[in-house]
C-alpha cells in the first residue's frame, strides 16, 4: 500500500514538473526555464540582449567580419548556442548566485540538501549528426518536492533520480567526461 501511495505521489509530482524540449541550439534558454520551472522565465530576446551587452562591455572587442552578424562571441544569432557568461549574467540579474564547482572535488562535495540551493546547471559535450558534429549542451537538474530530476531538454520528459547518491554518481560521470557543473543558489533576490 505504501509503495502504491509513493508511486502515485511520484506520478503526480512528475506531471507538475515543467519541462521544455530542445529546439535548435537554445539549450541554455530551455535549461534556464526548466531550472526556474516556468515558461518564459527567460526569453530568447532577453538572452540575446545579455549576449550583445557582454560584447559591448568587453574591453578586447572582437574584430568585425561579415560573419560577426551571425557568430557572436557569446551566442549564435540564428540558433542560440549561448555561453556561460550569458548564463551567469541572466541568473545574477534575477538575484541568483552561480558557483562553478571545482572539478577536482567529487560531486559528493556539493550540498544537494542546502537551503540556498536552487539547482544545478551542467554543460556537457554532445555528439550529433551520427557523431560528425561535436558541441556543448546545457542541462538543468533540480529538486522538486523532494525529488531530484534531470530536466535535459533533449529528453522526451524529465527523468527522476532515485536519491541523492544517484545524482552525485550522474554528476561524477559527467565531470569525468569533461562536463562542467555550476551550482545555482539563492542570492540577493531582485
Amino acid at each position: 500500500m505504501r509503495l502504491l501511495i509513493r508511486m502515485q505521489v511520484a506520478m503526480e509530482t512528475k506531471a507538475a514538473v515543467y519541462h521544455e524540449k530542445q529546439r535548435l541550439q537554445f539549450c541554455l534558454l530551455h535549461a534556464l526555464n526548466n531550472l526556474m520551472q516556468a515558461k518564459d522565465s527567460f526569453t530568447r530576446a532577453e538572452l540575446d540582449v545579455i549576449a550583445d551587452k557582454l560584447v559591448l562591455d568587453d574591453p578586447s572587442k572582437e574584430q568585425w567580419t561579415p560573419l560577426s552578424l551571425i557568430f557572436r562571441p557569446h551566442h549564435n544569432t540564428l540558433t542560440g548556442n549561448y555561453d556561460v557568461n550569458v548564463l551567469i549574467t541572466a541568473l545574477e540579474a534575477r538575484g541568483k548566485r552561480v558557483v562553478w564547482h571545482d572539478r577536482r572535488n567529487g560531486a559528493s562535495s556539493i550540498n544537494l540538501a542546502g537551503d540556498t540551493l536552487i539547482g544545478i546547471m551542467l554543460n556537457v559535450t554532445v555528439r550529433r549528426f551520427i557523431g560528425f558534429w561535436r558541441g556543448r549542451h546545457w542541462v538543468a537538474l533540480r529538486n522538486i518536492s523532494g525529488v531530484w530530476y534531470n530536466l535535459d531538454s533533449d529528453l522526451g520528459s524529465p527523468e527522476q533520480f532515485q536519491n541523492e547518491k544517484e545524482v552525485t554518481t550522474f554528476l561524477d560521470n559527467k565531470i569525468s567526461q569533461g562536463g562542467e557543473v555550476l551550482i545555482v543558489l539563492h542570492g540577493d533576490e531582485k
